[in-house]
């Protein structure tokens, strides 16, 4: 039977439940009250309620996707309010209630922020990424997991291979919240990660589907070397990659993988058969990752002809309960797709595409409290660096330019 004193504590969390974070953060009897199960399960969802960061046209918002049979439905939450309504964004990825933004149209920096606390912090790049309009870098966010807090770093690199051991180019930079310090990690890759991929935080590290490095190959025998076949994960912490780990599946050339997160504790990938039968969805959990080690089990198996063709590198979404897969297809709409087994299939569409090169994109959002601190009073280390190592990235990114103009010419005098 409930009694007075539990009216008064679920009318409590009732009001304060409506009131901002950042404000909520403040009041002494904030940490009791926000370890009350009742209480979180009013700011993180209701039951069933997958929560996602939308990129659609630029734009970034917040929805919320419910299961529901034959019925399934999207909440719309509104844009996420703490990013200037004028800046157009190209990729976004989450990490633990924080979304990393990459701009469409200023090379210069990039966005991280927290919608739950309306904070937001720009990081001014050291280098121009986007050499003829083309961004070559690829991004993650992570933390190191100190035991009083976490102390957010953002990464980011590009990997370009091409049949020689000469003709290999990467370059690897790391920026620490709490400093605001660029670092370049002087790395010597045995992993190849291709351009385009990406990664998925979890428990603030980042995965990334990867294969093999080789530098012995000719161009037709290197295409077919074109395969995520592992996965490799960095380490925050110890700001490195593992060893390479092996998928439960051998993609084939035009086969296509995709990694997503399932709640905050595991990791899935997609196996999307394009060589074979370009309408079949493999799904794998890992039901165990350790440093040398990952163990996976068979999830689902979806036909989605003649439905759609689900195209990588969107995001994906599990729900184990409802055991269906979630997410954007590659057409002129932005329709959502829900698949399951015994042929189910639903689509929710949200209209016309107004730009066909920005592909609809989502990632799993959790709310969080985690804060996004400001840069240094100094500025950080951004505009100070030596003229050694800007001389360094300006050669290397040169080689790099010269090694795609040489490669296109040869594909020109095969064709």
């Amino acid at each position: 039977m409930m009694t007075i004193s539990d009216l008064l504590k679920k009318l409590v969390e009732e009001i304060v439940s409506r009131v901002p974070l950042r404000v909520l953060s403040t009041w002494k009897n904030w940490n009791t009250l926000s370890k009350s199960q009742s209480f979180a399960k009013m700011h993180t969802g209701e039951q069933g309620e997958l929560r996602m960061a939308v990129l659609m046209d630029y734009n970034l918002s917040l929805a919320s996707v419910f299961i529901n049979g034959d019925q399934p439905s999207i909440k719309p939450q509104g844009k996420v309010s703490c990013l200037d309504e004028q800046v157009k964004i190209s990729q976004v990825f989450h990490c633990e209630g924080l979304l990393l933004c990459v701009l469409e149209e200023d090379d210069t920096k990039v966005v991280v922020c927290n919608p739950y606390l309306g904070q937001t912090r720009c990081i001014e790049s050291r280098y121009s990424h986007r050499p003829n309009r083309w961004d070559r870098f690829t991004y993650a966010l992570g933390y190191e997991d100190k035991k009083s807090c976490r102390k957010l770093k953002f990464l980011r690199f590009i990997d370009k291979y091409y049949n020689a051991k000469e003709d290999q180019f990467f370059w690897y930079e790391i920026y620490d919240f709490d400093s605001g310090l660029w670092k370049t990690l002087e790395l010597n890759p045995h992993w190849r990660i291709l351009f385009g991929t990406c990664g998925v935080s979890l428990k603030g590290n980042t995965y990334l589907p990867a294969s093999k490095r080789s530098a012995s190959k000719s161009y037709s025998e290197d295409e077919l070397e074109d395969l995520d076949d592992h996965i490799i994960c960095f380490d925050f912490t110890s700001e490195s990659f593992g060893p390479l780990l092996r998928l439960p599946f051998d993609a084939g050339v035009d086969d296509y993988v995709n990694l997503s997160c399932v709640g905050e504790e595991k990791l899935a990938v997609t196996l999307t058969h394009n060589e074979v039968n370009p309408y079949e969805i493999d799904v794998w959990i890992a039901t165990k990752i350790e440093a040398e080690e990952v163990l996976w089990s068979k999830f689902l198996k979806v036909d989605t002809a003649p439905n759609f063709y689900m195209i990588p590198c969107t995001g994906f979404f599990i729900d184990e309960e409802k055991k269906v897969v979630m997410g954007f297809a590659e057409d002129r709409h932005k329709t959502f797709n829900i698949l399951g087994e015994d042929g189910y299939f639903r689509k929710l569409d949200f209209g016309e595409r107004a730009y066909r090169n920005c592909r609809p994109q989502a990632c799993s959002y959790v709310p969080s409290l985690m804060q996004v601190k400001q840069p240094l009073a100094s500025g950080g280390q951004s505009k100070q660096q030596s003229d050694l190592e800007k001389r360094r990235y300006d050669q290397n990114m040169s080689r790099l330019l010269a090694l795609e103009e040489k490669r296109a010419e040869e594909e020109e005098r095969r064709n």
